[in-house]
């Protein structure tokens, strides 16, 4: 997320003081010392000094000794230094001297030009670069100069921008000729590397000077010619064998150019990670003895050293903290750009695996009063890399104090008054931040959202210039923004349609954990309301295939949030297509090989992906049970680790993919009795979301045979009273979703805490006028019910028809082709005395214990009709019928009762005894648990025997033969509608179905 906060590069790599930092750009003359950042300047030999290069005293031009005894006045024209007899005088003296010239003027005149930019403050500029190049077409570095001359050249021209490539389209004159100077640089400096010792005169100062110098050319976007790698390779010997000479600023300054030249793609070597281990313990023995500038340097360089695979040995930890005590010790003395460099560092330490100890947090804590302070010191890379790094803090567990509040408040309005200059990567790194710290608890509040919109306005703006993981970045946060509350503005939106061609260009850039934020930005913003445009689809439809191709290189978290993105973009309307079920496959089997890494939030959504998957379609592969089957036991170790947002998830999962087929196995009973205590527990902490998904799992997990522990009543009773208290909060769906859910609980609720609940969220589905069909059926199913036990209890019910009737009516002119929804809308027809507006056809099967039954009357009562498996009025058939009675019976078992106890009558059971009822039917309920006793099967035939005034024979069962297996018996309804003006009897009823004449009677339905 943080590519663009290199903390040190540009401007924040630069001080006035000339003895701290490798990209200085301060004063450079200090006698008698060769300081990072200087050039140590040498007096003119005397002509008669021995051992001093005799041949100096008869060619010395007027130029050369103008250059070597005049200091740059800041102020001094440019013209001056870039006039022709300057080099002129340079060639003369190289051409005169041959294979004797060691460089020395040359040397010096590098070190003029970076006089020049650092008296004004800055690199050469473009037209100074293009005027100084003209000038150095001639300017050839050889063999024959010594040690000081290649490191003060190369060092200062690298200092002073020569070398660097500027934005705007760059004159090929000017780049030949970079590449050509540095070129003959590098061709010398490896020259003098692989010399002998005795022979090279190599000095720990210039192996420093010079790999500062090619940290900062890759740095400022000079390509990695092999030259240049060769020279890095050429110095890491040196390095390390000079080690005992570095002093504290070289140890800084080289740690800073071993962390920047990996970050630019300097591979890892043997030698490169031999040359960092080697400085480490340095640190530890100088550690007294550094600037705060350097402090600054090194936890810089050691972040960006783990964060590009440096391995977090013992010795590299132990530096880390004995750092730490000196932030604090010198906080009041850190500038702007180290205040963001060290807050940047930290975050990416901890980003890594630093332990956030004591020492740690006391280091942020110090900095932040500071950062305040100094709020409007800071540019804008000082402003992204600081919040970028509260963002990445937050993230990862650091308390949410006053201070980091304030800071975070603090820095807004710079966002403002920098977001003209903000580059590209830091304005994606900003919006990442933004909605990572809104994600962690940051207020959205006007300032916040005021920011927001500005940098979504530069997103737009900038759309083109966005890398993979720009693009990557920019949309997971809208998403994460979306999905923490942040308005869906026309500049959101746009922002979103600006990026989405994009990803199509840019899809051979991104690595596999992109296609996995990719996919879940995606999923997130459809799940938000965002319109499936053709870009959107274009977007899925071009990563999906990248998912199966790089299957093997997704971590944990990436399957975790690619299966959950699928699961997501299924659920909100994407085609399962082949390119989605071919990923969904690719992946399934990575969860087993990855079950040890997941986290207790990734188990949770794997598991609710799963279920969302299957309840949309998904085949049940062996692949998907196996996937189930490894999730399950993960549950029970991690119990104690879930959110609440989660366990409700986890519980909505399970009972999601017991409705869809999933054994009842003993892992997954395991794992509900786990996560059941603790929604007694969290009761006070779920979302109203939550609370409608619970009740709404609680109420199918009972429907698929889960038994009613003291735990799991005690679930069901604290969120049925978080429902009243949450009422004023819950959406639509979610009110339909409770309606459902204490509907299938029937008994179980108390009819008062019922008719309470129904009585405040059925007004509010009534005034929604935007519903889905599924909401709307899934409401007429609970508002039936509830009339139903209202009916049956002999209480008015007036109000809750009037409901009924507006929601029936919403249906009326649709056709559902399922034969669930069929039924609800019979139901509601039949209870409603209207015309039903389906025909519901309804599959039949006789149980066995339902024919025992049969066999048994039809023993006691030989003359007794008996029908079985009859609809009635385009009602769910009723177990059996004696049509000359108007009675029916239906023979219940453990499914019709809530957690099988035959005592507490579900949902479904009571409304279509209740329809029965208001249709003139006489009900006579038979637990099956009575069956297998006479005595206790004497009151139901007793009771029959009253109702009917047929005299039993006998009582017990009869042979196969007496048992009826007319199919003319067991038909379902042919699709006569009732009257609008009364119901068929029974009789009619089994005459219709017949075919037999008999006399009609009609039975009014008041």
């Amino acid at each position: 997320m943080d590519r663009s906060s290199t903390g040190i590069s540009g401007q924040y790599a630069r001080s006035g003081n000339d003895n701290k930092q490798p990209d200085d750009q301060a004063t450079s003359s200090r006698r008698g010392r060769y300081g990072y950042a200087t050039v140590r300047q040498w007096d003119n030999p005397s002509r008669t000094a021995p051992g001093r290069h005799e041949f100096y005293h008869s060619s010395f031009t007027r130029s050369s000794q103008h250059l070597q005894y005049r200091s740059v006045n800041p102020a001094q024209d440019f013209n001056a230094l870039t006039k022709q007899e300057i080099m002129d005088g340079l060639v003369s003296k190289s051409y005169r001297f041959g294979h004797r010239y060691d460089g020395r003027d040359h040397g010096l005149y590098a070190s003029s030009i970076k006089k020049y930019t650092s008296a004004s403050k800055r690199p050469l500029n473009r037209a100074e670069q293009s005027q100084l190049m003209r000038l150095l077409q001639n300017f050839k570095a050889t063999r024959s100069w010594n040690w000081r001359s290649l490191t003060t050249t190369l060092h200062s021209f690298t200092s002073a921008g020569v070398f660097t490539p500027h934005n705007n389209p760059i004159d090929e004159r000017v780049k030949h000729t970079q590449i050509a100077l540095l070129s003959t640089l590098l061709d010398a400096i490896i020259f003098k590397c692989n010399q002998k010792a005795e022979t090279s005169n190599i000095g720990a100062q210039g192996v420093a000077n010079l790999l500062w110098a090619m940290a900062k050319l890759v740095d400022s976007g000079q390509e990695r010619k092999p030259g240049l790698n060769e020279a890095v390779a050429a110095l890491l010997p040196h390095m390390n064998t000079q080690k005992d000479q570095f002093i504290p600023q070289h140890i800084a300054n080289l740690l800073w150019a071993m962390a920047k030249l990996v970050d630019n793609g300097q591979q890892r070597t043997p030698g490169l990670n031999e040359a960092v281990a080697s400085l480490l313990p340095y640190v530890n023995a100088q550690k007294g003895h550094f600037k705060p500038q350097e402090i600054a340097n090194l936890l810089w360089a050691m972040a960006k050293l783990v964060d590009n695979g440096q391995e977090r040995t013992p010795g590299f930890n132990e530096t880390v903290a004995r750092l730490l005590p000196d932030v604090n010790a010198q906080k009041a003395h850190f500038k702007p750009q180290e205040i963001a460099n060290l807050l940047w560092a930290m975050a990416k330490l901890v980003d890594n695996g630093q332990e956030q100890t004591p020492e740690f947090n006391e280091a942020v804590a110090a900095l932040l009063p500071h950062m305040n302070a100094q709020k409007e010191q800071f540019n804008a890379q000082g402003v992204t890399n600081l919040l970028w790094a509260m963002a990445k803090l937050a993230d990862n567990g650091q308390e949410q104090t006053p201070e980091l509040n304030e800071a975070v408040v603090a820095l807004l309005p710079c966002v403002n008054a920098q977001k003209a200059h903000f580059k590209p990567q830091e304005i994606a790194n900003l919006l990442w931040a933004m909605a990572k710290l809104v994600d962690n608890g940051q207020e959205q509040t006007p300032e916040f959202n005021e920011v927001v919109a500005a940098l979504l306005s530069r997103v737009t703006a900038h759309k083109d210039l966005f890398d993979a993981q720009g693009i990557t970045n920019l949309l997971w946060a809208m998403a994460k923004l979306v999905d923490n509350g942040q308005q869906r503005t026309p500049g959101l939106n746009e922002a979103v349609a600006a990026l989405l061609p994009y990803v199509n260009a840019q899809k051979d850039q991104f690595i596999p954990q992109h296609f996995a934020n990719l996919l879940w930005a995606m999923a997130k913003l459809v799940g938000n309301g965002q319109e499936w445009t053709p870009e959107l689809k274009e977007a899925v439809a071009t990563l999906l295939p990248y998912v199966n191709a790089q299957k093997d290189q997704f971590n944990a978290q990436g399957i975790a949030n690619l299966l959950w993105a699928m699961a997501k973009l299924v659920d909100s309307g994407q085609k399962q297509t082949p390119g989605l079920k071919e990923a969904v496959a690719a992946l399934l089997p990575h969860v087993n090989t990855q079950k040890a890494n997941f986290t207790p939030q990734e188990i949770a959504n794997l598991l609710w992906a799963t279920a969302k998957l299957v309840d949309n379609g998904q085949e049940r592969t062996p692949q998907l049970k196996e996937a189930v089957a490894v999730l399950l036991p993960q549950v029970n170790p991690e119990k104690a680790n879930f959110k609440p947002q989660e366990i409700a998830n986890l519980l909505w999962a399970m009972a999601k993919l017991l409705d869809n087929g999933q054994d009842r196995t003993p892992e997954l009973k395991e794992a509900v009795a786990t996560l059941l205590p603790h929604v007694n527990a969290q009761k006070d902490n779920f979302t109203p979301q939550a609370i409608a998904n619970l009740l709404w799992a609680m109420a199918k997990l009972v429907d698929s045979g889960q038994e009613r522990t003291p735990e799991f009543n005690q679930a069901v009773a604290a969120l049925l009273r978080h429902v009243n208290t949450q009422k004023a909060n819950f959406k639509p769906q979610e009110i339909a979703n409770l309606l459902l859910a204490t509907a299938k609980l029937g008994e179980f609720v108390e009819l008062n805490m019922v008719t309470s609940m129904f009585e405040s969220l059925v007004y509010r589905i009534s005034e929604t006028p935007q519903l889905s069909q599924q909401d709307i059926l899934m409401s007429l199913w609970g508002v039936m019910i509830c009339c139903a036990r209202l009916s049956l209890d002999s209480n008015n019910n007036n109000w809750l028809e009037k409901h009924m009737d507006d929601l029936f009516t919403r249906l009326e002119n649709t056709s559902p082709d399922n034969e669930e929804d069929q039924t609800i809308i019979a139901m509601a027809a039949s209870w409603l005395g209207r015309a039903c507006p389906v025909v519901p056809r309804y599959q039949t099967t006789r149980s066995k214990r339902q024919s025992d039954v049969r066999d048994q009357l039809q023993s006691c009562f030989p003359s007794l009709q008996i029908a079985e498996e009859t609809s009635l009025n385009s009602l769910p058939p009723v177990d059996l019928l004696l049509p000359d009675h108007n009675m029916v019976i239906e023979v219940q078992g453990p499914s019709h009762y809530v957690g099988g106890d035959f005592n507490t009558r579900k949902g479904s059971t009571l409304l279509k005894i209740a329809l029965l009822q208001k249709a003139g039917f006489e009900v006579i309920e038979i637990p099956v648990n009575r069956l297998w006793n006479q005595d206790l099967m004497k009151p139901y035939i007793d009771q029959i025997k009253t109702r009917t005034g047929i005299p039993p024979q006998g009582h017990g069962s009869v042979s196969l033969k007496r048992r009826w297996a007319d199919a003319a018996y067991v038909t379902a309804d042919k699709g006569r509608q009732p009257s609008n003006h009364g119901y068929l009897t029974a009789q009619e009823h089994l005459e219709e179905q017949t075919g037999k004449p008999a006399k009609r009677k009609r039975k009014n339905s008041q």
